[in-house]
């Protein structure tokens, strides 16, 4: 059986974070596990507080899973300090894994604060030159570049800035951009864009964290960058349209609607 590893922080309301890299690894028949950085308490419409697991107690987590069950990918969600980036980044350094997917984490949907301002810098140098892909929407991809996106020209320019910060591949999202969302990849030699017709919903609590986890087990699974971000695509759009309509705010989407549908259940 195939096997991810998500290193990424716990959302209580289970509609992001390892909650959603978990039944997105299972959705796609891919074993998951998980080492929790932060304990995030939130629900659809607000980030009360979190707080940071120690960083050696994150070291002992990795350890643990890698010594055993060797992923065959590594999803990274929420890293919200310099300290939490570090021990990460070492721990990706010695154990070397195969297709790592950094999903840099930086705000809630409501758009509360999930990373230290001054750790921006920390994740640039540290973490980015280590993943295979790296999956910014659009506010992420200006605060790491410090350009404006405006059209589907400046994100191209983007994901070339980033992709020269060392990650061998980027994928800037469009769910922010107006009109239908589309999402490019660029590889270092060429673009691929994914684009989809905008669902008009508010439920979109973890559509980041979401994708990310589905590329990262399309990447364990065996398929190319290309592939994998294509596929990712599809599970997210079926996802977001079939949202289950839980919260008062942006509630989550429906991580198992394919399935639940293959199986009768809808």
């Amino acid at each position: 059986m195939n096997t991810a590893l998500s290193i990424a922080g716990s959302d209580c309301s289970g509609g992001a974070g390892i909650q959603a890299d978990l039944k997105t690894f299972s959705a796609h028949g891919v074993f998951g596990m998980t080492a929790i950085t932060s304990v995030v308490a939130e629900n659809t419409f607000r980030v009360t507080d979190y707080q940071d697991i120690r960083p050696d107690m994150i070291e002992k987590q990795i350890d643990d899973v890698f010594e055993d069950i060797p992923p065959d990918a590594v999803k990274i969600g929420m890293l919200s300090c310099r300290e939490t980036m570090l021990v990460v980044a070492e721990k990706l350094r010695q154990w070397k894994p195969r297709n790592i997917v950094v999903d840099p984490v930086m705000y809630a949907k409501n758009g509360s604060a999930l990373m230290e301002e001054s750790a921006i810098s920390t994740l640039i140098s540290e973490v980015i030159p280590l993943a295979d892909l790296i999956t910014p929407n659009i506010p992420e991809a200006e605060k790491m570049t410090g350009m404006a996106i405006k059209n589907n020209d400046d994100m191209k320019h983007a994901a070339k800035l980033i992709h020269a910060m060392g990650c061998r591949a980027v994928v800037v999202k469009g769910g922010h951009s107006k009109g239908d969302p589309i999402d490019i990849l660029f590889d270092g030699n060429d673009f691929y864009e994914y684009p989809a017709c905008r669902v008009k919903t508010k439920h979109t609590h973890g559509t980041g964290c979401t994708f990310s986890s589905a590329i990262a087990s399309n990447l364990a699974l065996g398929f190319s960058v290309h592939m994998a971000v294509g596929k990712a695509k599809e599970y997210i759009n079926a996802a977001i349209a079939n949202a289950p309509k839980l919260g008062k705010g942006n509630g989550p989407t429906h991580h198992f609607y394919q399935l639940y549908k293959k199986g009768g259940l809808l």
